[in-house]
């Protein structure tokens, strides 16, 4: 009894310090960045998307480290696959969120890519190895390296208007405190959080995939959920849209890169069903955001249709 008691306050203070380490975390980062002269749509596809990203990456590197290669690749999966089906979806039944070409030009398909890249690193090798994870990283890089030059440039050739930029930033001696503070508040979050999710996971005789797939998946992405569910309730439509492909995209090129090159993951067991929706999930988002150039109320409610779907049948077919 005292041990179910002290991981339910394991799992609510993880849960907490998730939230608040990221919401610090973005606010430092954020101020940072706009000091740096980088425009708020590629602030929330690099700096907020890794930010609320970085849940993701302390746990998947945790548990690379602890020999679970399952919880580690499945939180990538699951929180991808949630990211679009769960997130959207609910913010598309609060508002349509319309969808600005540009993301359709480049963030989109390199979302759609990386997806199939993963896909094929894992059928290979049944993991990721360390020469994929250096492929990842430099993928990473490469990717918020350009995003920030394109925006450098357009910033120059079309100045925002004064209006549109935040009332108040943070001086760089405190933002740099805020992004330490919240990052050291994800850190100690997340290892609470993955103790309590495994526990309880256990106790429901659920596997490493299950309980990655879905529990750690889920809680690593409330940060994202936060987000753009205020931003969508906010009508900040291209921020709830690019903090989804930015969170993707930096947790496959970005987390899993680091993790794999850090330690790689071998013998992972996810079925190719895990995969198969992640990959429907990205690719779904291409024709969805051409019909109208908007994610509809009705698209909305099959993404979340789709997340129901799959959650029970990783409960009813993967449970021990």
């Amino acid at each position: 009894m005292t041990n179910i008691l002290l991981n339910i306050v394991y799992g609510l203070a993880g849960l907490a310090g998730l939230y608040f380490g990221a919401e610090t975390l973005v606010k430092g980062a954020s101020s940072i960045a706009r000091k740096a002269g980088i425009s708020q749509l590629v602030i929330g596809l690099t700096l907020v998307a890794a930010a609320t990203s970085a849940p993701e990456l302390v746990v998947s590197v945790f548990a690379a480290i602890d020999g679970n290669a399952d919880i580690s690749l499945g939180n990538i999966v699951g929180s991808n696959i949630a990211n679009i089906v769960l997130i959207l979806g609910l913010c598309a039944c609060i508002t349509p969120l319309t969808v600005r070409r540009q993301l359709l030009r480049l963030d989109t398909p390199v979302m759609l890519g990386v997806t199939i890249l993963l896909t094929g690193f894992y059928l290979y090798t049944r993991g990721l190895t360390r020469w994929q994870g250096v492929i990842l990283l430099t993928g990473f890089l490469v990717y918020s390296g350009w995003n920030i030059y394109a925006s450098k440039k357009e910033a120059k050739e079309n100045p925002e208007p004064d209006e549109n930029k935040p009332e108040k930033l943070l001086s760089i001696p405190v933002a740099l405190l805020f992004t330490a503070v919240g990052l050291g508040m994800l850190v100690g979050a997340a290892k609470l959080f993955l103790w309590s999710a495994v526990f309880f996971s256990k106790m429901a005789h659920l596997s490493d995939a299950v309980i990655g797939l879905t529990v750690v998946a889920v809680g690593t992405s409330l940060p994202e959920l936060a987000t753009s569910l205020v931003a969508a309730s906010k009508g900040e439509k291209d921020i709830a849209v690019g903090n989804v492909l930015g969170s993707n995209i930096f947790n496959i090129l970005g987390i899993l890169g680091i993790t794999a090159v850090i330690s790689p993951l071998s013998n992972a067991s996810l079925n190719p069903v895990d995969m198969t929706v992640m990959l429907f999930s990205a690719a779904a988002l291409l024709p969805i955001m051409r019909t109208g150039w908007k994610i509809s109320r009705k698209e909305g409610i099959f993404f979340l249709l789709i997340y129901c779907a799959y959650t029970a049948y990783l409960i009813l077919y993967h449970s021990k």
